[in-house]
């Protein structure tokens, strides 16, 4: 059974910075691009981030996030990464990974973010 455990969300002020990380277990990871998602009140979930498989990823961002959002990812540790840089509120949203692929693996409990003064 594979399991996601995405960690390291918070209250944080407009223009902060938080990292998330995502663990996952129960399957091979290195080859699967993996994606990381949002979901806010009443909204659908939504793709903030994306890489490609292997040791070097090459990564993808919607307009929304590109130049503040970095994703990454250690095969090693199974594990992907979003660096979040000047945080907005309209970034107030659980966090979700997931493989970039369909169907995903069943979605982890997600972390929540919240940008707020």
């Amino acid at each position: 059974q594979v399991q996601l455990v995405e960690s390291g969300g918070g209250l944080v002020q407009p223009g902060g910075s938080l990292r998330l990380s995502c663990a996952v277990s129960g399957s091979i990871f290195s080859i699967y691009a993996m994606g990381w998602y949002r979901q806010a009140p009443g909204k659908q979930r939504e793709l903030v981030a994306s890489i490609t498989s292997g040791s070097s990823g090459s990564a993808n961002y919607p307009d929304s996030t590109k130049g503040r959002f970095t994703i990454s990812r250690d095969n090693a540790k199974k594990t992907v990464y979003l660096q979040m840089n000047s945080l907005k509120p309209e970034d107030t949203a659980v966090y979700y990974c997931n493989r970039y692929t369909n169907p995903p693996w069943p979605w982890g409990q997600g972390t929540q973010v919240t940008v707020s003064s």
